[in-house]
């Protein structure tokens, strides 16, 4: 066994994991997409990375390929848009950018907002996320019943901005037959957002809630989102 590490133990070291996602952001340019520098990019999460420590003995070593990660930093839209987001993901082992589906018309990401019961109070510049799965085992179901599923276990769908935060920091999470769905950004009709894999790169597209797929599973986390930093 290796020796123990501050802020996690020899299995998993939680503060390291913390400090290499906010290294993923900042080698991805999300400062300068935000207008920051990044040294006030990472002072502005800083804060967080207590919160991810305190709980290091609850959480395991991430497990992308199986499709689950002990937690996530995520950066809101406000400071990243969407398809900035988008854009800065790719598949393992892959360079091509992620790309928006050309279904979602111009202009039309910003309709596709959180659920008004999700949503944090005011607008945070970012949250953790924790117990992260991308719901494979849902591959074949109705989203509109993944989702009822996955709340009666006291666990939430994924948002757009999460969903792209698994596979920013982790592209292996996002494989063949093993994509999903982010059911807690909506836009008031039918239609519920995903991402897959086309042309050896991540797409953000969309299907609707109650057409069954047997590659797209529903994304989800542990009920509630994590401690969060203002704008």
């Amino acid at each position: 066994m290796g020796e123990v590490q501050a802020g996690g133990t020899a299995e998993f070291d939680a503060g390291g994991e913390f400090d290499r996602q906010v290294a993923r952001l900042l080698e991805a340019g999300y400062p300068a997409v935000a207008g920051v520098p990044e040294e006030e990019f990472a002072a502005r999460v800083a804060p967080l990375r207590k919160v991810v420590v305190d709980r290091t003995a609850g959480l395991s070593a991430p497990e992308p390929e199986n499709g689950r990660v002990p937690f996530l930093l995520v950066i809101s839209r406000a400071l990243v848009p969407v398809e900035e987001a988008v854009a800065r993901t790719t598949l393992a082992g892959k360079s091509k950018p992620g790309i928006v589906d050309r279904h979602y018309k111009p202009g039309e990401l910003e309709r596709f907002t959180t659920l008004e019961e999700l949503r944090p109070p005011g607008e945070p510049a970012a949250h953790l996320l924790f117990g992260v799965e991308r719901g494979e085992e849902f591959c074949g179901a109705v989203p509109a019943d993944a989702m009822a599923e996955i709340a009666g276990r006291g666990r939430t769908p994924l948002t757009m901005e999460e969903g792209l935060a698994l596979v920013t920091q982790y592209p292996a999470a996002l494989a063949k037959n093993k994509c999903f769905s982010l059911g807690a950004t909506r836009a008031g009709d039918r239609r519920v957002p995903a991402l897959w894999i086309s042309q050896d790169a991540p797409k953000l597209g969309w299907c609707w809630e109650g057409n069954p797929h047997t590659w797209l599973g529903m994304a989800s986390a542990n009920g509630g989102r994590g401690a969060r930093v203002g704008l």
